[in-house]
């Protein structure tokens, strides 16, 4: 759907979800993923942002352990499993807000879960302060 206000192309989160994050970590995340054989990966770039966003299924299920919550919110992992998406626009836009890493080229979307697990494996293992 288009965004009258903005003209942003935005898409509702169900089905599909998201998990973003920063692009250094992120791309430590798709090099696992590649390796794991994980393909293709759909990937939002926020290049003024520093960030990237993950096009996933919605199969995450709530993180329980207090210590790996606060390390996936100070490494600044976010999930979106509800709410609505913004995808890169086809047309030229000077503030390059959001472009394709890696463009969505079929229905595939990777497990959410698994991109998740991956950035889990990506962060350090000590307790954050």
């Amino acid at each position: 759907m288009i965004d009258p206000p903005t003209g942003r192309i935005m898409m509702r989160a169900g089905l599909v979800g998201a998990v973003m994050m920063p692009a250094e970590l992120a791309q430590r995340v798709k090099t696992l993923l590649d390796q794991r054989g994980v393909a293709p990966l759909p990937i939002i770039g926020h290049p003024r942002a520093g960030m990237w966003t993950f096009l996933v299924r919605s199969d995450i299920r709530p993180v329980g352990d207090a210590i790996e919550v606060a390390r996936l919110w100070k490494a600044r992992v976010v999930v979106i499993g509800d709410g609505d998406i913004a995808l890169p626009s086809p047309l030229p836009n000077s503030l390059v807000l959001r472009t394709w890493i890696s463009p969505a080229i079929g229905t595939f979307r990777p497990s959410g879960a698994v991109v998740l697990e991956c950035a889990r494996a990506c962060l350090p293992r000590q307790y954050p302060r």
